[in-house]
């Protein structure tokens, strides 16, 4: 007999065991649980047609149609959750718990599956992330301007051991108005908070947990308002590099790609700069002088930077000199300075 969990010992339990969604597809790509695999019992379409049958008709209605649609394919189901466990042992949820997830479970237990049933469904999951993000922790903010080089001094803190979130990497976008350019496609924003919880929850908080600074939207999506009051409060550790490294790193990071898309980027903040330096930069960009481009957008930025250091709440800033763009030696000093910090 299928059993069922709450949220925390569901996913405590996936790190070892697969995950079933049984959602249909369009549920699955707006946002799932990461590592789950997709076994739908029902496609968009006939999810649709489930739906509004127990609206017009009733539950009995609906739960006919949907044994006639999924039993065609009972034994493609049992198949396939084979190949994703061949131990037999699965996890399963749908979106509250209910019909789907309990009619998967019982298919799979009669094929001798060991099965577990996520309580509340996927609903309850993502209610349950919410709430932890809101957990105490000791976040470390990683700030600075504009082309300081902080996504890859995070990735050197985490290559010395360090807690990382990032926020970047997940959003799949750098943050401005340049962050799309050579960057996959963004996940949804639900996704995205998935993702983040994914990290989120493997974290000792009594340890250090590093975040870059960042505005609340990243792109398209935006980081879940509990972890975001949290940044707002958390210590800010603010990198200064001298500004012709920085000048340097967006030449190395940006001169690659199409020019069409850096012109685009730049039309896009044209206001915010200002039409006479938009233009600038735009001249510019169409004699390959990326330099010059690159001056002008940070002199853009760096005052954006500033205007959002005076927006943060109760900060406790901190400011660290750095004497060049080198990521693995920046990051030891970081660490040393966040020691001293936090001795006194």
């Amino acid at each position: 007999m299928y059993h069922f969990a709450d949220a925390a010992t569901f996913i405590r339990c996936s790190d070892q065991v697969p995950v079933v969604d049984v959602r249909s597809p369009l549920e699955y790509s707006q946002g799932h649980i990461p590592g789950a695999f997709n076994i739908p019992l029902f496609n968009d379409e006939e999810r649709a047609r489930v739906g509004t049958l127990y609206r017009q008709s009733g539950s009995e209605a609906a739960v006919l149609l949907g044994l006639d649609l999924a039993g065609v394919n009972l034994s493609r189901f049992v198949k396939e959750a084979k190949k994703i466990a061949p131990e037999k042992e699965v996890l399963v949820h749908c979106w509250r718990g209910g019909m789907r997830s309990a009619s998967m479970a019982w298919l799979l237990d009669l094929a001798g599956f060991k099965t577990t049933i996520l309580e509340g469904g996927y609903k309850s999951y993502r209610h349950y992330i919410r709430h932890r993000f809101s957990c105490q922790a000791n976040i470390m903010i990683l700030g600075g301007m504009t082309g300081s080089g902080k996504s890859d001094i995070l990735r050197s803190l985490a290559s010395q051991g360090e807690q990382v979130l990032d926020l970047e990497g997940h959003a799949c976008h750098k943050g401005s108005a340049f962050g799309a350019i050579g960057q996959q496609k963004q996940p949804t924003n639900e996704q995205f908070e998935n993702n983040l919880f994914n990290d989120w929850r493997n974290f000792d908080f009594s340890k250090p947990v590093w975040i870059e600074d960042e505005s609340r939207g990243i792109g398209t999506v935006s980081i879940p308002e509990t972890l975001w009051e949290n940044m707002l409060h958390a210590s800010v550790i603010e990198v200064v590099v001298p500004k012709s490294d920085r000048i340097q790193r967006l030449v190395q990071e940006y001169a690659s790609f199409d020019k069409h898309e850096l012109e685009a980027a730049i039309l896009r903040i044209r206001q915010a700069m200002g039409f006479d330096q938009a233009q600038l930069a735009l001249d510019a960009l169409r004699h390959d002088d990326f330099a010059t481009v690159a001056e002008i957008t940070l002199t853009y930025y760096d005052k954006t930077y500033l205007h959002h250091l005076q927006r943060r709440k109760e900060i406790s800033l901190h400011t660290l000199e750095l004497p060049s763009d080198d990521p693995e030696k920046n990051a030891t000093q970081i660490l040393a300075f966040a020691r001293q910090i936090s001795k006194k």
